[in-house]
C-alpha cells in the first residue's frame, strides 16, 4: 500500500516531471542495494570520524528501512532517466535524509564520500550479483537436475539420431538429455565466471575515478561491510579505478552469459517440441505433459506450451543483450552513461531466465515420458545404420545399399543381402543399441 507521506524532495520531483517516458521505475533491487551502500557508507564515515555518530546511526536506520523494501513507493523516477543514475541517487539521498531526520542533509551526510558515478553503478552490479545467486543459479541447478534425471531414465531408449533434420545413426534418448543437462551446467559456469568481475564495484571513485572528497580507506571498508552483511563473496576492489568507473564491461559480460543460456534453452525447448510433435503426424518420440487445451476449435489438440514460453523468453533475453551491448559501447571518457538501461535489461533477463528455468523443469521436463513406439519406429527406420557396416564393406558399397533401399522402399537388410552382405555379418553388426552407444558400448 503506497505511503501517504511523500519522503522525496525537489530533485526527485524535477526528475519525475522531466522523465515521463515508460512509466517503469528503476528496478527495485537497484534501489534497495543503493540503500545498503548508503547505510554502509554512513557507518564507515562514522567510524572514520567524518560524520557524527548520531547522524551515522540515523542514516543507517533509515537506509535499512529502504533496503528492506518498506519505502519502495518513494522511488517513482522512470528507468529511462539521466544515464548515470544521478536522479535515482538523489532520490535515495532525499528519502533517506527525510527518514533519518535530525538535521541529516541529503548531499552533505547521506551522500558523503560518494558520487552518483560510483554508487549507482555499484548498486547495479550488486543487484545483478545478488539476483544471480538468489534466483538464477538455483533455478538453473533445478533444471539441470531435472534433465539429468531424464537422461538416466532414458538411458536405454534407442531412437534415430538426426543431423541437418535428416535421419542419422541411432542414439540413446538418454544421451540427448545428458547433453541438454550439460548445456545448462556450462551455462551456470559461464554465469559464475562473469560474477567474479561483476563483484568488482567502482565504489570510492566519486566523480571521475580519482576518489576526490573520499577518505582513502572509505571504499575498502564499505566493501568489507557489504561483503560481510550480504555474504556475496565476489564483492571486491576493481583492478583499476578508471576502468571500473568508465566502463560497464562486467555487466556486458554477464549479459553475454545470459544470452548463451537463452541460446541453450532455445536448442533444448525446440528439440523437445519437435520430438513431442504429433501425436500421429509428427515425430512422436516424446510425450510432453498435457497442461491445457491447445485449440479453441480443434477438439483434443494439445500444444507444447511450456517450450513455447521458453522460446519467447529466450528471444527477449537475446534482445535485452543487444541493448546491453549497445549501452556498454556508449560510455565516453571517464563514465558510462547508459547505466539505467543496463540495469533494466540485465535484471529483467536474470529474473526471466530464473522463473522460466524453474517452470521448464517443473511443468515440462519432470513430466516427460518416452513414446516407446515412436522411438522404436524411428530407430528401426533410419537407413543410416548402414554406417556400422563401413568397416566391413566400405563406404561406396554402403552408399549403394542405402540408395537402393531409399528408392525401392524395401528393407535395408533385404537389399544388403542382395548386395552380398552375409546375414550373419548384418545381424551381428546392425545392433541398434550397440550402434547407439557408439564407442561407449
Amino acid at each position: 500500500m503506497p505511503e501517504k507521506k511523500q519522503l522525496w524532495g525537489g530533485e526527485t520531483s524535477k526528475a519525475v516531471e522531466n522523465f515521463r517516458i515508460s512509466g517503469e521505475p528503476v528496478p527495485v533491487e537497484v534501489i534497495r542495494w543503493l540503500a545498503r551502500v548508503k547505510g554502509a557508507s554512513a557507518a564507515v564515515n562514522g567510524e572514520l570520524g567524518l560524520l557524527p555518530k548520531t547522524k551515522a546511526r540515523a542514516i543507517e536506520r533509515a537506509a535499512a528501512e529502504v533496503a528492506a523494501g518498506k519505502h519502495d513507493s518513494q522511488f517513482p523516477i522512470d528507468v529511462f532517466q539521466t544515464g548515470s543514475g544521478t536522479s535515482s541517487n538523489m532520490n535515495a539521498n532525499e528519502v533517506i535524509a527525510n527518514l533519518a531526520g535530525g538535521g541529516v542533509h541529503a548531499n552533505d551526510h547521506v551522500n558523503m564520500g560518494q558520487s552518483s558515478n560510483d554508487v549507482f553503478p555499484s548498486a547495479v552490479h550488486l543487484a545483478a550479483l545478488d539476483v544471480a545467486h538468489a534466483e538464477l543459479l538455483p533455478a538453473l541447478g533445478q533444471l539441470e537436475r531435472s534433465l539429468a534425471r531424464k537422461a538416466k531414465a532414458f538411458r536405454n531408449v534407442v531412437k534415430s539420431g538426426r543431423t541437418h533434420l535428416m535421419d542419422a545413426v541411432p542414439v540413446m534418448l538418454g544421451a540427448e538429455f545428458a547433453g541438454y543437462a550439460a548445456q545448462i551446467a556450462l551455462g551456470s559456469e559461464r554465469v559464475r565466471g562473469a560474477l567474479v568481475h561483476v563483484g568488482q564495484i567502482p565504489l570510492g571513485g566519486t566523480a571521475t575515478g580519482t576518489g576526490l572528497n573520499t577518505h582513502p580507506r572509505f571504499a575498502e571498508r564499505v566493501r568489507a561491510r557489504l561483503r560481510r552483511d550480504s555474504g556475496l563473496k565476489e564483492i571486491a576492489a576493481p583492478l583499476d579505478a578508471f576502468e571500473a568507473q568508465a566502463s560497464r564491461d562486467a555487466l556486458v559480460e554477464l549479459s553475454g552469459a545470459l544470452k548463451v543460456l537463452a541460446v541453450s534453452l532455445t536448442k533444448i525447448a525446440g528439440d523437445l517440441a519437435l520430438m513431442g510433435s504429433g501425436p500421429r503426424a509428427g515425430i512422436g518420440e516424446l510425450f510432453l505433459p498435457e497442461l491445457q487445451k491447445g485449440s479453441s476449435i480443434m477438439p483434443g489438440k494439445v500444444n507444447p506450451v511450456i517450450p513455447e514460453v521458453v522460446l519467447q523468453v529466450a528471444a527477449q533475453v537475446i534482445g535485452n543483450d543487444a541493448a546491453v551491448t549497445i549501452g556498454g559501447m556508449q560510455g565516453q571518457f571517464e563514465l558510462n552513461v547508459r547505466i539505467p538501461l543496463l540495469a533494466r535489461n540485465l535484471l529483467q533477463s536474470e529474473h526471466l531466465l530464473a522463473s522460466t528455468s524453474r517452470t521448464f523443469a517443473e511443468k515440462c521436463v519432470d513430466g516427460i515420458t518416452a513414446n516407446r513406439s515412436g522411438t522404436d519406429a524411428s530407430a528401426g527406420a533410419t537407413l543410416a545404420v548402414a554406417t556400422a557396416l563401413n568397416g566391413a564393406i566400405g563406404y561406396d558399397k554402403g552408399t549403394r545399399i542405402v540408395q537402393k533401399a531409399t528408392e525401392s522402399g524395401r528393407p535395408l537388410r533385404e537389399i544388403a543381402l542382395e548386395e552380398g552382405v552375409s546375414a550373419k555379418l548384418y545381424d551381428e553388426t546392425i545392433d541398434l543399441k550397440k550402434i547407439a552407444r557408439g564407442n561407449q558400448a
